[in-house]
């Protein structure tokens, strides 16, 4: 059985309109006109993969692909309007730098919260509370409130939360790139020993070495569309290229 089976998936938001009203009074200036019907745009069309247990998958696509949209759904934030995402055991997600953290409480409250909504109780929150400080290494800073944390402290304690909640799948959202290299390291060496464990991993990421030193496979969107899809090397090598080819493009019409 798959862990992660995305099928034809697609997903589409309504366009911004400059010309909504949001008062009485914009309603009656503008008049009785009708305001033009919002345009919708598919931010994800047509993109199928699979992740097998202890297997991981590389997203990969410039800004703005449908990246981020893609792992929401995975997440289970939100539903697809097309297709269907089938995803099999604990879900443990750090899609956004922060996402489900309090800042008026401390760094040990945010860990029972964080750790109860990612499926544990409580009291297995407790049992693993020094195993997640100890990985996080912000002992000295448990009991003070969040908003005295920086970014990187943050992502420290999110991934250290993450991990601990024993995922069967575990997504990932750029949050890596925040905090100094050692800690980096630390990370990478734990989603490797996750996938050992049987655990499977999507991660979105624009370093393709990144991508090709953990992943098995990459999918790389573009314009919410599948472009590419296969082993992890050979999709990051394609996607590079493009990256040089489109900079010269840009250089050259300088």
């Amino acid at each position: 059985m798959h862990a992660v089976n995305v099928a034809n998936l697609g997903k589409r938001f309504r366009s911004h309109n400059p010309d909504r009203t949001w008062t009485f009074q914009e309603r009656v200036m503008q008049g009785l006109r009708r305001p033009a019907k919002p345009e919708a745009f598919w931010a994800l069309r047509n993109v199928s993969f699979t992740v097998e247990n202890g297997q991981a998958i590389g997203i990969i696509g410039r800004n703005g692909a449908g990246k981020s949209t893609l792992l929401r759904l995975l997440g289970g934030i939100g539903r697809p309007d097309e297709g269907k995402v089938k995803v099999d055991g604990r879900v443990s997600g750090l899609l956004e730098l922060g996402a489900g953290f309090h800042s008026d409480l401390t760094g040990r409250e945010n860990i029972f919260i964080c750790g109860v909504i990612g499926g544990l109780t409580r009291k297995e929150v407790a049992q693993r509370l020094e195993a997640i400080v100890d990985f996080s290494e912000l002992e000295g800073f448990l009991d003070s409130p969040l908003r005295t944390y920086s970014n990187g402290m943050s992502m420290r304690l999110a991934f250290s939360i993450a991990i601990h909640t024993n995922p069967g799948v575990l997504l990932v959202d750029e949050v890596l790139a925040v905090g100094d290299l050692a800690f980096q390291l630390k990370c990478l060496d734990r989603i490797k020993q996750l996938k050992r464990e049987g655990s499977s991993i999507v991660v979105v990421s624009h370093d393709a070495g990144l991508v090709r030193t953990i992943c098995d496979d990459a999918l790389w969107i573009h314009g919410g569309k599948t472009k590419a899809y296969g082993p992890a090397g050979r999709i990051a090598d394609l996607y590079v290229s493009a990256l040089d080819q489109w900079g010269s493009e840009a250089l050259a019409g300088c």
